[in-house]
């Protein structure tokens, strides 16, 4: 008798035995959905419903049809500028925007860049609300992400998730791949395009871009970082111009051994994963597995820098890139030239 007390009076309590209670449970699922909720509230103001109006030639009669389509995008200034995908309002002959309070205003197209498939239009209204951005090369895989929309016209429909992936590349709807695009498993549906991906502390990190049918959760989206650059040129120039070098690539970590050695400015670069034919890259002897960490001197420390460098070169100039080739650094003399403009 003494013996069974004693065994009852040492066993652990399923409550002291380490394992997670019920109470725990809840907790955790409660700051889950305090984030998801408090993230939602302050985002989904700015987010709006895009209407777009395209003429398109008809096969039966002599003039254009009007065919009919739309989006997401959401408010990033609080005189109206919005971002949105570009094949959300590609060649439309008529957009409309409902704001989250109901109205329903006109919108013109500022710029539109087929190429990173990202597009700035703008209303006119007030009481604006824009949606405060972040910075989408301070993600992590595992990071929770939420993405809200309008798919199939359901307005302000919100999905959650997690980064799945960092540095994808997608090829765009004019056939161009846009580099260092992220992956998650907040679902997405059509309606979806170009509405925001939002982390947990409210800010806009990426524009939401595309599915791959018929997979579930796979779902990608525009850096943030990406879409304020080309959105700052589209408000520039109405287009971005581009020089062009010929190569597919993506960030990557540079060995430490290898920073230390060489001192570099930046603990990333940009991995060649190929180099198109007759192309600047391939004429100047650039390789597969070659890692860009300098153009004209300037740190490379992803695709994004890359692309903004050369944005502002001018083509048909010989330009210094440095590049790790192994263990060694190398500078490299490329000529870029004038990239084609993408419809």
């Amino acid at each position: 008798m003494d013996f069974l007390s004693s065994l009852a009076d040492s066993s652990e309590s399923p409550a002291t035995s380490g394992a997670p209670s019920v109470t725990d449970d809840s907790a955790f699922l409660d700051a889950y959905s305090r984030a998801v909720t408090g993230a939602v509230e302050q985002v989904s103001p700015s987010v709006v419903n895009i209407e777009v109006h395209q003429s398109v030639p008809s096969r039966r009669r002599a003039e254009p049809q009007d065919r009919r389509g739309g989006g997401s995008g959401f408010i990033f200034t609080p005189d109206g500028l919005i971002l949105t995908n570009s094949h959300v309002v590609h060649d439309a002959s008529r957009i409309e925007v409902t704001v989250a309070d109901g109205r329903r205003l006109p919108a013109r197209t500022v710029g539109d860049d087929p190429a990173t498939d990202l597009a700035v239009i703008q209303i006119d209204g007030t009481s604006l609300v824009a949606a405060r951005l972040g910075d989408s090369q301070a993600l992590r895989v595992g990071q929770l992400v939420i993405a809200i929309g309008n798919p199939y016209g359901f307005q302000s429909t919100v999905t959650a998730g997690v980064v799945s992936a960092l540095g994808r590349s997608l090829r765009s709807y004019s056939g161009r791949l846009i580099e260092d695009v992220i992956q998650t498993d907040a679902s997405l549906n059509p309606g979806n395009s170009g509405g925001p991906l939002v982390a947990s502390d409210g800010r806009v990190v990426g524009v939401n871009t595309a599915t791959i049918l018929p997979a579930q959760g796979l779902c990608f989206a525009i850096g943030i970082n990406t879409a304020k650059f080309v959105a700052s040129r589209l408000l520039r120039d109405g287009r971005i111009r581009r020089s062009y070098i010929g190569v597919s690539a993506q960030t990557v970590p540079i060995h430490r051994r290898l920073v230390r050695y060489y001192d570099l400015a930046k603990e990333t670069g940009v991995v060649v994963l190929s180099t198109e034919p007759d192309s600047p890259a391939r004429r100047t002897g650039l390789r597969e597995g070659d890692v860009i960490i300098a153009l004209e001197g300037q740190a490379v420390a992803g695709v994004d820098d890359l692309h903004r460098l050369l944005s502002d070169v001018r083509t048909g100039v010989k330009l210094e890139l440095t590049v790790i080739r192994g263990t060694q650094r190398l500078v490299l003399a490329i000529v870029p030239q004038e990239a084609r403009p993408t419809n």
